[in-house]
């Protein structure tokens, strides 16, 4: 799942830097993701992992980073609440 949020961010987050240079827990928001790119990156993860993201989880901590993202697409997937 993390190579394939990698592989949306490099397209859709125009970061200034590589995505492979990022750690996961990295926050991406330092690392220059706007939030015009999360929107761009969230309807990139909804069309690849066939989910829509519920409002509760449109916020900044869901895409802080890919640990993050993961973690909600993952309870997203699983029909759970994301903590």
């Amino acid at each position: 799942m993390k190579d394939k949020i990698r592989e949306l961010l490099g397209k859709l987050g125009g970061l200034p830097v590589a995505v492979d240079t990022l750690a996961d827990g990295a926050d991406l928001y330092a690392a220059g993701l706007s939030s015009f790119a999360s929107v761009q990156l969230m309807l990139g993860i909804e069309d690849a992992f066939d989910i829509e993201f519920p409002d509760h989880l449109l916020n900044r901590k869901s895409f802080a980073s890919i640990d993050a993202i993961a973690e909600t697409v993952a309870a997203i997937v699983e029909g759970r609440e994301a903590a």
